[in-house]
């Protein structure tokens, strides 16, 4: 068992507080997996880091045949991302075949966002849009998203590079890059080894420099770039449970309020509830209104207090029964996208493909960058797979990736969304209308208006090369939540759960194995006929963000009437479903993953 350790400063006694991660990374072992290569030794492929993005590229290359070798500049993988964080729902739908078909750890799956919009905190004169919600009985199996602590999901994306043939080579830090003829061939380490390869991919994350120093980029401004701190408490499930359920908690208020950061300058306050334990977390611009440096020491006190003192769900609720286990401090970008030279920037050069948060591709709404780095990992992997085959490691060639991110959906939609940047608006002219319009548009119902056409974009096309992924979609989300009511995680190794047996059981395994065969056949039998259907539904995802946009105004107070009405109802289908998924036998909701099953 890996451990690391934080220590609490501020006005806590400074001691260390164990992070827990249940993962055994005995086997990750610098040469376990393949014999140490020589230093002067070319590799096909060498990848920068092992976050979210690197294991993922260093995955998809091992497995095309390059040799491949993964730096990481900690000791333990995760160590520099011990924090948390929701992934939404459409990483896992678009993102690697192995995340999507596995069984990654991760802490609570997370059915949507309540959002608190305080306008006086005083008189606790506070409104409730939690429109952002997966509807029963769909929820909670059906997940916006999976709230996960970083570290053991980046040793489990490790784990599955190095089974691939990925070397990892830990403790070491990438201080520059080797450039011959204006192409990048390999990188120096700060052991002075000069490693060469073909191709570099950056995966080092938004405080990576190896991207400047290879004349790529330029730094990030302070005004793109987010202080982060979050306080690690721990509480039992069961109030977990009780307290959150399985939604995210986020508080909006004004200014001068101090209860969060400044509107447009930092998120409102997000709490994320994990298993047993749950994230307070605020953040702020290193710069705000041109060159005024905020004293973000003296103003995290002061909103963490007033939040904790003054907020009844938290006062009255959380603060009885949470104990602090300890503080993070974490920098990202958050407005890179939206910056228009740092937005015009390649992240490419001869030799060298930029991921995830070194390309800047942090999203703007969610401050969540984890499916962005998936994404455009498969897309440095394949580009580089290409370049290597064809023997072209030019600039020219590798422009091919820029293009490819470029016209991601998904990616562009989340790097260029406006809704937090322009809560400042609404600050500025203390107008409620515009703060719950940029709050309902962002983290509310309303987010469909700008997200639906991207979202069918990729869905069009993910179906369109692989009709039967629709089923490996429905397997995913209720493998998930049987992962997720025994702990059942790739690290345990082989699944076993002891079930209960029953006809009635038996016969609802029967119905929904065969509702998903006849939904695989209906669908390939499509496939065949998508030349007709393709431009229409090609038509309809295009125009799908104005198409909501004039609807939802008039559908969204129907639909919630209609939920309120039908709520007994949808609550008793729920349990069903609930039951079902707990009882069944998991192999019915496996893909790939070998699974041991008793009775």
């Amino acid at each position: 068992m890996i451990v690391s350790f934080i220590t609490i400063h501020d006005k806590y006694k400074p001691i260390k507080i164990l992070i827990h991660t249940r993962l055994n990374l005995k086997h990750i072992k610098d040469g376990q997996y393949r014999k140490w290569h020589k230093m002067d030794e070319e590799f096909d492929v060498i990848v920068v880091g092992a976050g979210f993005g690197g294991p993922v590229a260093a995955k998809i290359c091992a497995e095309s045949g390059l040799k491949t070798l993964m730096l990481e500049r900690s000791e333990n993988i995760g160590d520099k991302v011990i924090s948390g964080l929701t992934i939404p729902f459409y990483g896992f739908l678009f993102g690697p075949d192995f995340i999507r078909d596995g069984n990654p750890p991760f802490e609570r799956p997370s059915d949507g966002i309540i959002n608190y919009i305080i306008k006086d905190i005083e008189t606790g004169d506070i409104e409730i849009d939690d429109s952002l919600r997966v509807p029963k009985p769909f929820s909670p199996i059906i997940a916006f998203g999976y709230n996960t602590y970083c570290k053991p999901f980046c040793e489990w994306e490790v784990k599955k590079a190095l089974e691939s043939g990925v070397v990892l080579k830990k403790s070491t830090t990438a201080l520059d890059v080797i450039k011959e003829d204006n192409c990048v061939k390999g990188i120096i380490t700060d052991k002075g080894e000069s490693i060469r390869s073909k191709i570099v991919i950056d995966a080092e994350g938004s405080k990576g420099l190896l991207a400047i120093k290879a004349g790529i980029r330029e730094k990030y401004t302070p005004e793109t770039i987010s202080l982060a701190d979050t306080y690690d408490y721990v509480m039992q499930k069961e109030l977990v449970d009780k307290i959150f359920g399985f939604s995210v908690k986020m508080c909006w208020g004004w200014d001068e309020q101090k209860i969060a950061p400044p509107l447009g300058y930092g998120n409102g306050l997000m709490v994320w509830p994990y298993r047993n334990s749950l994230h307070f977390m605020q953040d702020q611009c290193l710069r705000m209104n041109g060159n005024r440096v905020p004293n973000l020491t003296r103003l995290f006190k002061e909103y963490h207090s007033n939040i904790t003192e003054k907020v009844p769900w938290w006062k009255n609720q959380v603060e009885p029964h949470a104990e602090l286990r300890a503080r993070v401090w974490d920098g990202f970008e958050i407005y890179v996208g939206l910056n228009k030279k740092l937005r015009k920037m390649a992240n490419h050069t001869a030799g060298m493909l930029l991921i995830g948060d070194a390309a800047g591709l942090e999203s703007t709404e969610l401050c969540d960058g984890v499916p962005s780095a998936w994404f455009s990992a498969e897309i440095a992997a394949k580009v580089a797979i290409e370049a290597i085959k064809a023997n072209d490691m030019s600039k020219a060639f590798l422009e091919k990736y820029d293009r490819l991110i470029k016209e991601h959906p998904i990616i562009h939609w989340s790097i260029s969304g406006r809704n937090r940047f322009d809560l400042r608006i609404a600050q500025k002219e203390h107008d409620l209308k515009k703060l719950r319009k940029y709050i309902h548009n962002g983290w509310g119902l309303g987010a469909l208006t700008h997200f639906m056409t991207p979202f069918f974009k990729n869905l069009l096309s993910s179906v369109n090369n692989d009709p039967s992924i629709i089923t490996k979609w429905v397997k995913m989300y209720f493998r998930y939540f049987q992962n997720w009511l025994y702990e059942t995680y790739d690290h345990y190794g082989r699944i076993s759960i002891k079930q209960v047996s029953s006809k009635k059981l038996r016969k609802m395994e029967r119905r929904f194995t065969g509702f998903l065969r006849l939904l695989d056949t209906l669908l390939k039998s499509l496939k065949k006929r998508r030349k007709m259907f393709s431009p229409m539904l090609l038509s309809i995802s295009n125009s799908s963000n104005s198409l909501i946009s004039k609807i939802l105004p008039i559908i969204e107070p129907i639909y919630f009437i209609n939920i309120k009405y039908l709520n007994p109802i949808l609550n008793r289908l729920s349990q069903k479903v609930l039951k079902f998924v707990k009882f069944a036998n998991p192999t019915i909701f496996q893909t790939n993953e070998e699974v041991i099953f008793r009775r």
